[in-house]
């Protein structure tokens, strides 16, 4: 089944990325990663507004105690969307200068994972990594080349996740006691001739919405059978990631970007950077929020 998205809104993002919904303002959020902004589309005003923030921020997550939890450069940071305030939480990898954080999604027991990369386009020179309720991370896993999609299952028991340059999504079992991931295995493959795959989210029925960066199209596929189900084609070959949001989470928002387009590509592709939407027949789940100990959040 093929359909087509349609612009939302035209915001020419360099590399417009990490769309997250926000239930509680009603409230999209997402981040031009080169532009260093953070942007928020008010759903009540219908008004866009950014912030330009010091370093990049590359995503960002909702917290219950306060505002938002984002990444930006190579550390996790609380955020202030009304002060614009920041407050450093971890700051990682000083050791790799040229590494920054990439994508980064809240799992259903409320830590924050994220994983990053190398700015050079080296291979293997990322990790992913885990923010707990303590405020302390832990890595996760290491040798990543282009640490990108996350998702968790309806009940929480798979996490899937997109190292970009490996064209594959696979899984890992989710243990709730211990926090650990384990038994990693390949789901779905994505051929090179339709893009590599960047982010990704899940919907109520367990399937994946994954984004295609030169491809042009978020696809949804059964991670279980490995079958190909749907094709939304978005008419920016760039896409970077998408999420459900809308009151009855049955909208999918898509981000895109208009980086290292040539000039007969920005011609034939005038609306990339911009956010498109698609009204979508299945509903999304709910953006898992970050939960931080209230004793480490009054620090």
């Amino acid at each position: 089944m093929k359909a087509n998205a349609e612009l939302f809104l035209e915001t020419k993002c360099v590399l417009g990325e990490g769309p997250c919904w926000d239930e509680r303002r009603n409230v999209l959020l997402w981040v031009d990663i080169l532009k260093n902004k953070l942007y928020m589309y008010d759903f009540f005003t219908k008004k866009v507004a950014f912030t330009v923030l010091p370093e990049c921020v590359t995503s960002v997550v909702c917290h219950p105690f306060g505002d938002y939890v984002i990444t930006m450069g190579r550390g996790f940071y609380f955020f202030n969307s009304d002060t614009g305030v920041l407050r450093p939480i971890q700051h990682l990898e000083s050791h790799l200068p040229n590494n920054r954080f990439n994508d980064g999604k809240c799992d259903p027991l409320g830590r924050y994972w994220a994983g990053t990369m190398d700015q050079n386009g080296a291979k293997f020179a990322g990790s992913l990594y885990v923010l707990d309720k303590d405020l302390q991370t832990h890595k996760m896993l290491e040798n990543v080349s282009i640490s990108n999609g996350l998702a968790w299952s309806p009940d929480g028991a798979i996490m899937y996740y997109i190292d970009t340059l490996t064209n594959e999504i696979v899984s890992f079992k989710s243990n709730f006691e211990t926090g650990l991931i384990s038994d990693k295995r390949t789901v779905i493959h994505i051929d090179k001739e339709d893009g590599c795959p960047d982010g990704m989210t899940i919907d109520q029925e367990g399937m994946l919405w994954i984004s295609h960066w030169g491809g042009g199209k978020v696809t949804r596929w059964n991670p279980d059978t490995g079958d190909l189900l749907q094709t939304v084609n978005v008419p920016a070959p760039y896409v970077t990631s998408c999420t459900f949001g809308g009151k009855r989470l049955d909208e999918l928002y898509i981000t895109t970007a208009c980086v290292d387009l040539t000039e007969e590509e920005v011609h034939t592709y005038p609306l990339s950077g911009s956010v498109f939407r698609i009204k979508t027949t299945v509903k999304g789940l709910p953006s898992h929020k970050f939960i931080a100990a209230r004793k480490r959040m009054k620090k």
